[in-house]
């Protein structure tokens, strides 16, 4: 019988043959056990606690590789404990009308043509009952039709060329107005930025389909166009980042990205080799701005570089983000709160380990989720929001930390298992997990900024990398841009167009040119 340290420093190995363990199921049958067998016992006992918090491990790891791999399934209560689900009243709403389908005014982008009566106008007799007048109703009938086409759309113009038969001189057709201006017009260039950087198709996937329509655009073309139409623009994006710098509240969070020229280059730090996307969500007062960053520094030192244009007298921003130590400034200071969406995420993942402690757990946050729902929903200012939560979740949150202490004080859990560290998890970053109880705005999630990073996500799963240092600057201010539209309500399509066609007003004063306030330059213009 051989003994020896096992990987685990605290559990021994035991080898024993064939034979001899034979000989002690023998005894243990016969109940005739050895000064020796308690050892072995005592070795198996310890051994079985290794592998089932290695199963537990285990088995949460590969519920976050399905997620990663697959996205998030819903993992609402209600769906993770289906036989104990709380019942709760939920408001009926109404049946929508049109099976899904848009009316004519969610049509803002296509051409809206007025086509009056062909022989009724305002004030004639009716020609039914011939006694009343007609009048204009206030809204028209509708028709919708929907035309497909290329993305991009080319038009060929002949001019026609005559040749004199004495001197030889051509004279040639004048271009109509239509046909001058560049090759590529603004909007082609829109067109490219939106597909490639808002919708992620590939420039080859494009190129595809363009060649398959008879209009070929290139994929290098495609790139130089977009190259060239950035250049003009680039001051607007940085009036971007100056002013997401002002934000109360800013949400930062990264994903992995790819991007070739790095990976044959070393980093300034020779240790670092991985490649980031950081997403930065600023919010001042309403505005919601989106800011990407692609390259080798992580989450917190992008942020800093944001944070570095905050004008001087200003406090310091509420940061949301996880608990990694990367997301945080070192430098500049911010208000931390932690996302509570990850610290529930904890026990989502063992919840089929231990199903009855993470109920408790799941439905106690579950509480704090509808109290700030309900916050939401009856438009509470940031003050009143936090009276609210003190009033209706800071009693919830105690017995959530009160029990998490419990299970700890009583030995009710092993420290080293799933459940144990999920609870030490909440634990240690409880002071940040419940800064909304705190200080007026804080939020409880870091969902937004995780939404906005499905842009980048997108991008890479359909293009896979950049291939450049600039090409993905290129794709940060697009993104930027585009997103940011978005949150403003703004169509991404018509604003990067006006950028285009405006691009010397643009560099004159950027920052009146921002997707909230480009529309009063355009009328003042």
């Amino acid at each position: 019988m051989a003994k020896g340290k096992h990987k685990h420093p605290n559990i021994k190995r035991i080898e024993i043959k064939a034979p001899e363990a034979q000989a002690f199921v023998n005894r243990v049958k016969d109940r005739a056990l050895i000064e020796q067998d308690y050892e072995i016992i005592e070795c198996m006992v310890e051994t079985i606690q290794v592998l089932s918090q290695a199963v537990e491990d285990k088995a949460a790891s590969i519920k976050r590789l399905v997620r990663y791999l697959f996205g998030a399934p819903t993992e609402t209560a209600e769906n993770l404990f289906p036989e104990n689900a709380p019942q709760r009243e939920k408001p009926e709403k109404p049946r929508p009308r049109g099976h899904g389908r848009n009316g004519a005014a969610s049509y803002t982008g296509g051409a809206h043509v007025t086509v009056p009566h062909p022989t009724l106008e305002p004030g004639d007799i009716c020609p039914l009952c011939v006694r009343g007048k007609v009048y204009k109703l206030a809204l028209p009938s509708t028709v919708v039709r929907i035309l497909g086409g290329a993305p991009l759309q080319s038009t060929v113009f002949e001019l026609g060329r005559l040749r004199c038969s004495t001197c030889g001189e051509i004279f040639t057709a004048p271009a109509p107005e239509e046909a001058k201006g560049p090759k590529y017009d603004e909007s082609a260039a829109a067109m490219i930025a939106i597909l490639k950087y808002g919708c992620g198709m590939p420039f080859h996937r494009l190129e595809k389909l363009q060649r398959a329509v008879g209009m070929p655009v290139p994929a290098s073309t495609q790139w130089e166009v977009l190259d060239e139409s950035s250049k003009p623009i680039e001051p607007v994006f940085e009036a971007l980042v100056k002013e997401a710098a002002q934000g109360q509240l800013v949400h930062n969070d990264d994903t992995t990205a790819r991007v070739l020229e790095y990976i044959n280059q070393p980093g300034p730090d020779e240790k670092r080799t991985g490649i980031f996307t950081t997403g930065v969500v600023s919010i001042k007062d309403d505005r919601r701005i989106a800011i990407f960053m692609t390259g080798r520094q992580h989450a917190g030192e992008n942020l800093e570089d944001v944070l570095r244009a905050r004008a001087s007298g200003l406090p310091p921003p509420i940061q949301m983000c996880d608990a990694l130590s990367r997301n945080i400034p070192k430098e500049l200071a911010t208000i931390l709160a932690n996302c509570l969406d990850h610290a529930r995420r904890q026990f989502v993942d063992i919840v089929e380990s231990f199903p009855d402690e993470c109920r408790h757990v799941i439905e106690l946050m579950g509480k704090v989720y509808h109290n700030d729902a309900l916050a939401r929903e009856r438009a509470l200012g940031p003050e009143e929001r936090l009276a609210f939560h003190r009033r209706e979740s800071g009693p919830v949150m105690d017995e959530l930390e009160s029990w998490c202490r419990q299970q700890f004080d009583q030995h009710l859990v092993e420290p080293n298992s799933g459940l144990g560290k999920a609870i030490n998890y909440l634990l240690n970053h409880w002071r940040e997990l419940t800064l909304f109880l705190r200080v007026a705005g804080a939020p409880l999630s870091n969902s937004i900024c995780e939404r906005a990073l499905k842009l980048a996500v997108l991008h890479r799963k359909n293009a896979l990398f950049f291939k450049t240092q600039r090409g993905a600057h290129v794709g940060d201010l697009f993104m930027s841009l585009i997103h940011t539209c978005q949150f403003a309500g703004e169509n991404p399509f018509e604003y990067l167009t006006q950028l285009f066609r405006n691009a010397l007003k643009v560099a004159k004063s950027p920052a009146e040119w921002l997707p909230w306030n480009y529309r009063k330059m355009l009328k003042s213009n």
